[in-house]
């Protein structure tokens, strides 16, 4: 498999573990110093943060649909990055909407024994974009 395609099945894997609700998969496929900024918000720095928050949405019961569409995918040695646009719909257990966010976004990964793992991620989603 080339890298590529690496890069590519990790986003897959983590879209449909996010579907399915499985925290530990997403988690797996993140560096442990991972940050991710978000638009209008303080960064969220390290996996066990990130964890922190998922798990709170979990206990809410909040599902997440996901749909990712990769413009442009570069590869550089063992680093790896991707534009993409993201939509995120967030919704509460009897359909309540809790969000609806589409946007670009700017993945970083990094090749670790043999794995890409997502190391950086900005999004610019809002409630407003439209694909670019």
């Amino acid at each position: 498999m080339n890298d590529e395609q690496g890069i590519r099945d990790t986003i897959s894997t983590w879209i449909e573990a996010t579907r399915k609700g499985d925290i530990e998969t997403v988690l797996s496929l993140m560096t442990n110093d991972v940050v991710f900024l978000i638009a209008g918000q303080e960064p969220m720095i390290g996996k066990e943060t990130f964890a922190t928050a998922q798990y709170q949405m979990k206990e809410m019961g909040v599902s997440l649909e996901v749909k990712s569409t990769i413009k442009e995918i570069s590869v550089q040695a063992d680093w790896g990055w991707v534009w993409a646009f993201l939509e995120v719909r967030a919704s509460l257990p009897g359909g309540q909407l809790l969000a609806d966010r589409k946007g670009q976004t700017l993945s970083i990964f990094r090749k670790e024994h043999g794995r890409w793992l997502l190391a950086r991620d900005a999004n610019l989603l809002s409630s407003e974009q439209s694909p670019g």
